[in-house]
């Protein structure tokens, strides 16, 4: 199971994230094995994501100093052949997210995108009616462009929602399940992309260890709601059971 795997390799995953789910990020990678490290200062990214297996870069509270820093990290990354995963976190909100993102893109070899349909639709110039950084609305093929995202800058594109969709630019596949109580604790999908970034680097086949992820994740979703009905709780389950995968496997 991919999360056992992660458990036993330890990697070092880098993240350059958004205060308001660092903490709930850096839990869940202690949760499954990992090692988080948040560091996001321009003056020592280079360093340390030359000591990562993976590197993150979550767009959730962007400012002009933390740009400098994801731009930085992800040069050093490509240069030496680390992963770097994009959570564009509200990239249709705002002109200036939406170009940060571009920018990124243009800059950075991203080894997956892990987004929502409104992410996905502003990264792809469809239009749509995003609410801050959530979902919001509109209307997109979501295979299509998912398809040609991942052609255009040749990396995975992960879209998770009710049903999530993963694609490689050739192999498409879905994955259903989980709990809408996902929607209510912030940070879930953030979660979920750290979590990606240790999967990706857990073996030399990503594709089928991206599908095996959020498959599981899912699941956790599923056995966390079954637990209890209050998202308080609800947070402290997904830790729980994402700490039980990682250690007994499934059961």
């Amino acid at each position: 199971m991919i999360l056992q795997t992660i458990r036993k390799q330890n990697p070092l995953i880098h993240c350059i994230t958004n205060y308001v789910v660092a903490n709930f990020q850096a839990n869940g990678l202690l949760a499954i094995g990992a090692s988080p490290v948040m560091a996001d200062d321009s003056l020592e990214v280079e360093e340390m994501v030359a000591l990562a297996s993976g590197l993150l870069i979550n767009i959730g509270t962007l400012n002009e100093r933390t740009k400098e820093s994801m731009l930085l990290a992800g040069k050093k990354a490509n240069a030496l052949g680390i992963p770097v995963i994009l959570d564009p976190v509200g990239a249709g909100a705002t002109t200036y997210r939406k170009q940060t993102v571009q920018l990124l893109l243009e800059e950075i070899k991203f080894a997956a995108i892990r987004c929502n349909l409104g992410e996905l639709a502003a990264i792809a110039n469809v239009d749509w009616q995003q609410k801050g950084v959530d979902s919001g609305h509109g209307s997109i093929s979501i295979e299509v462009e998912a398809l040609q995202i991942a052609q255009l800058y040749n990396c995975m594109v992960i879209v998770t929602g009710e049903k999530d969709l993963i694609t490689d630019g050739e192999q498409i596949q879905w994955i259903t399940g989980g709990n809408s109580l996902m929607t209510e604790v912030t940070g879930t999908g953030c979660l979920l992309s750290a979590i990606c970034c240790a999967a990706y680097v857990a073996g030399s086949e990503p594709f089928s260890q991206m599908v095996d992820t959020l498959s599981l994740y899912k699941t956790v979703a599923q056995l966390a709601a079954s637990s209890t009905q209050y998202m308080g709780d609800f947070q402290i389950a997904v830790l729980n059971e994402l700490h039980r995968f990682s250690k007994d496997g499934e059961k």
